[in-house]
């Protein structure tokens, strides 16, 4: 693409993301979910959880992700660290989609080994990246590692998108944003210091896949991990600091304007 091609894209998606990236996004977005706390620890974990289960539907995502947090008392660290097995057991009736109740008692096993260890899920993410990596694929996958490090269903391995498998890992990119980036329309949280906001990766779905590729920034005809280097890589030459602050954009002109 051609600087003046490059200079047009980045004033039509700029005019964008202001217009998306304001606090009526949250409303409607999965994003809610983690915006009822102010404990770091409960808004990663109800993070965690939202992203997780964030395809499909957005009204039913919201609604599966609350009634998750409803099942811990909405204060999900106290929950994952202290919860009896009783107490836990009541998450073996949740379904949502193919993430079942085998899936969710396992996530808070894990989450409470993780915790009983560290402060936080940023400390998992964050030593997986190195200095000089552009992108955040080594943090998802020592992330990963550490997750399955106990023993789990072989199931549940698909619930947490592996790049290494060429998954675009589309949510735990998107739960990436929400606690890396910083910026003043108070939409992500940017609780986590450790991960610079120009090392994240465009969460690619079908929306921002197809809006992409009808404004030249992507050319690869699959949704997965080679497909996010494509992409991101382009978008930090609009913003090399704050790629994926365009994610606003690309996915309101899919969602919103059906723009495709």
């Amino acid at each position: 693409m051609q600087q003046k091609d490059l200079g047009l894209l980045k004033e039509f998606l700029d005019e964008k993301y202001f217009l998306y990236n304001h606090k009526k996004f949250i409303e409607t977005d999965p994003i809610c979910i983690p915006h009822q706390f102010t404990k770091k620890q409960d808004i990663e974990i109800a993070a965690f959880f939202a992203a997780t289960i964030a395809w499909g539907n957005r009204q039913s995502i919201i609604k599966n992700a609350t009634k998750l947090m409803q099942f811990m008392d909405f204060a999900p660290h106290n929950f994952i660290t202290n919860a009896t097995a009783k107490e836990i057991k009541v998450f073996s009736k949740f379904v949502h989609r193919t993430f079942n109740g085998e899936d969710c008692i396992f996530f808070i096993q894990s989450l409470r080994d993780i915790y009983n260890k560290h402060e936080s899920l940023e400390t998992l993410f964050s030593k997986g990246i190195q200095p000089k990596d552009e992108t955040i694929k080594n943090g998802i996958i020592s992330f990963r590692e550490d997750f399955f490090s106990i023993k789990h269903p072989a199931r549940t391995q698909k619930h947490v998108s592996n790049p290494l498998k060429n998954s675009s890992s589309k949510r735990l990119c998107m739960f990436l944003r929400w606690m890396v980036r910083r910026d003043r329309a108070g939409v992500d949280f940017g609780i986590w210091k450790n991960i610079k906001s120009s090392q994240l990766c465009l969460p690619l779905d079908v929306h921002t896949g197809n809006v992409s590729r009808k404004l030249g920034l992507l050319n690869r005809t699959q949704n997965d991990w080679q497909a996010v280097e494509e992409v991101t890589e382009l978008l930090r030459k609009l913003d090399s600091k704050d790629p994926v602050k365009y994610d606003f954009a690309l996915f309101g002109l899919g969602v919103f304007e059906g723009f495709r």
